[in-house]
């Protein structure tokens, strides 16, 4: 019984490394303006979703905002910051923009994928402050992105410095959630019948 315990927590730290060196990294962050810094009033809402291909070594973004008191003018990920989740920071993507964002809107949807090994996708400022090259520059907006340095700008007409942000945070896939739960629970399961065997 104590090798079928020990095989099952073998098993189950063999899973959960595979899990944390998935190929996709899912980042995650609610926009406003409190958010922002200096914080403002602004009643905008908005979601960006930023997935990491690490096999591809892509970037997906997808975006959604709402409610803007301006027209935007920009939109790009600042990267990296002292501390997490706070301060500002310079621009790590390509200026003044996303390509393909809508500008000239109060409202609109964004979805665009970028090969991280490809100078355009960032600042050039970003790349010469961080390292020199693209490679040295994706490793520290990956770094970045990992310890919650790193956040999603919205600037318009009426906050030229940014109507909407909010910093991007790892969100957990529902399914390796459950996974270690189960795996959790069959674990504690065979321990308590080994623990009754051996009385």
């Amino acid at each position: 019984m104590k090798r079928l315990v020990l095989g099952l927590s073998t098993s189950l730290l063999l899973c959960c490394a595979g899990m944390a060196n998935a190929a996709v990294i899912k980042y995650g962050a609610a926009l406003s303006g409190p958010a922002e810094d200096p914080r403002n009033e602004s009643p905008a809402t908005g979601r960006t979703t930023v997935l990491i291909d690490e096999a591809a070594n892509t970037m997906t973004l997808r975006a959604t905002f709402s409610g803007l008191l301006g027209p935007t003018t920009a939109s790009h990920i600042h990267c990296c910051t002292v501390d997490p989740f706070t301060a500002r920071a310079g621009v790590a993507t390509a200026l003044p923009s996303f390509f393909a964002f809508p500008i000239g809107v109060t409202e609109g949807t964004h979805r665009e994928t970028f090969d991280l090994s490809n100078a355009a996708t960032y600042n050039a400022t970003f790349i010469a402050g961080n390292g020199g090259t693209v490679e040295s520059a994706r490793l520290a907006f990956l770094a970045g992105l990992a310890s919650g340095r790193s956040y999603l700008n919205i600037h318009t007409t009426a906050f030229p410095g940014g109507e909407i942000r909010g910093f991007l945070t790892e969100v957990p896939e529902p399914g390796s959630l459950a996974l270690l739960g189960l795996g959790a629970l069959g674990l504690a399961t065979l321990r308590r019948r080994a623990a009754r065997l051996a009385r």
